[in-house]
């Protein structure tokens, strides 16, 4: 099922997998160089809804619209929060999450929106190339429960460059995309079975009780 939601930047879309008894909902937004047909957050949209956990995909406005470019982080935020009654609308508990940008807004985000906890994929700790130039903050400044999944080769910030304390998944030899190699000990299709199965644990235990 797919809802419009409007918010102060235009009209922000919710596509929706649902589950049969759900436990949690697990809200995902898209990063700024793609839509929510990446290959995690489909992956996790797919599987998901059969462990209880209804996964939300969230566009939002910039893309909907059909814009090329992605507006500044506050007009992000914004939407986020706007279309949050929508998402929490059946009355789960709600973890927020996305990739990339939309892992940043999920982040700055949580406290305003009331997450029960932050899925981070593929967190873009830096600008390639930039480690001086650190989002680290956007992850301290969470205060929920915070799940980051990063490759190896990831070159918007590697799994040792993240403070001390994040709760860290690393795919080996994973890009930005968490795409691996043909040459990679484990092949995409295991990459994202992994990734299924850690998301749908760690989301459980997040919501339980």
């Amino acid at each position: 099922m797919t809802q419009t939601v409007r918010t102060p930047g235009g009209d922000a879309r919710i596509t929706w997998h649902a589950a049969s008894g759900a436990k949690a909902v697990l809200a995902l937004g898209h990063g700024a160089g793609g839509g929510i047909e990446a290959r995690d957050l489909a992956a996790l949209a797919a599987a998901l809804p059969a462990r209880g956990i209804t996964v939300a995909l969230v566009e939002q406005p910039w893309r909907v619209a059909g814009r090329r470019l992605a507006p500044a982080p506050r007009r992000l935020d914004e939407a986020w929060i706007a279309l949050w009654p929508a998402l929490a609308g059946a009355g789960l508990p709600v973890v927020a999450g996305g990739r990339s940008a939309g892992a940043r807004v999920a982040c700055r985000t949580a406290r305003e929106t009331g997450a029960r906890a932050v899925l981070a994929l593929a967190f873009p700790l830096h600008p390639p190339g930039k480690p001086e130039r650190s989002r680290a903050d956007e992850l301290r400044e969470t205060e929920v429960p915070l799940l980051v999944v990063q490759g190896t080769r990831d070159p918007f910030g590697r799994p040792e460059e993240f403070p001390r304390g994040v709760e860290l998944r690393e795919v080996p030899e994973a890009d930005h995309g968490l795409a691996v190699p043909r040459r990679a000990a484990v092949s995409q299709e295991e990459v994202l079975a992994r990734l299924v199965a850690d998301v749908g644990d760690w989301v459980l235990r997040r919501v339980a009780g």
